[in-house]
């Protein structure tokens, strides 16, 4: 079965450092956790036992799921339409997902304003405000992400389609055009920015997406080929989506 990745992650540091398993561990630390059985064969039932032991879902952490983009990024398109978009409906309940509009662009301070350099034009810097101010204004994922979607999903640039996609989740685009012109978006993009800048390891390439805080290629992997089955195998809660049923 396919690994737990935080679970590993977090298994293979303790173990490094520790030496718990016995050398006469068979398995690879991959399936150390995969049962209790195995746990016990391979000394790490104690590690294992939060994994093993079923957390009610009113108890359980949601998984928190964060995807550095860009508005015009073509790979960054494909991922939201073809994994994030339907794993956001089969298994958003049991999400913290968070988008950062930003990726490989470039800012540069100008007295109180920052000038912004995006991979692919002003019109993808002018997407990246108007994708940052829509979150500003409606937080929650279950409002905002529709609407960067509807964004995401279309061949217009950013700018032509908004409106149209305001207009069908009821939001304000008046509101969020001012942001996007205005000290407000100068100001969030930046923050986006800073929180891009801030990733360890340092993004390289965009998509770029982090599983409870981490980053790794195989997370990467994993959530490029089914981020479905990559959420579920990281959701600790039970019962779990009816979605996550179909990928065991």
């Amino acid at each position: 079965m396919a690994s737990k990745i935080l679970s590993v992650i977090l298994l293979s540091a303790i173990l490094l450092f520790t030496e718990v398993a016995p050398q006469s561990c068979p398995l690879p630390p991959s399936v150390w956790c995969s049962s209790r059985e195995v746990a016990k064969t391979c000394g790490v039932e104690k590690q294992c036992e939060a994994y093993l032991t079923p957390i009610p879902k009113a108890k359980a952490q949601l998984v928190n799921f964060t995807l550095y983009l860009e508005s015009l990024c073509p790979d960054c398109k494909n991922f939201i339409n073809q994994q994030l978009w339907p794993a956001f409906k089969a298994v958003g309940t049991i999400m913290n997902l968070a988008l950062v509009p930003y990726g490989n662009a470039r800012e540069q301070q100008y007295g109180d304003r920052w000038q912004f350099e995006c991979q692919h034009g002003k019109e993808e810097c002018y997407g990246n405000l108007i994708e940052t101010c829509a979150i500003y204004y409606h937080p929650n994922a279950t409002a905002y992400f529709p609407f960067i979607y509807c964004i995401e999903s279309s061949t217009s640039l950013p700018r032509n389609i908004a409106s149209e996609c305001a207009s069908k989740f009821g939001f304000d685009y008046s509101q969020i055009q001012s942001c996007v012109e205005g000290p407000l978006g100068n100001k969030l993009e930046h923050e986006m920015a800073l929180k891009t800048d801030a990733l360890q390891p340092p993004h390289q390439y965009v998509p770029w997406v982090t599983l409870n805080g981490v980053h790794t290629q195989q997370i990467q992997n994993e959530a490029q080929n089914d981020l479905v089955k990559l959420i579920c195998d990281t959701y600790l809660g039970s019962p779990k989506p009816q979605a996550c049923s179909q990928k065991m």
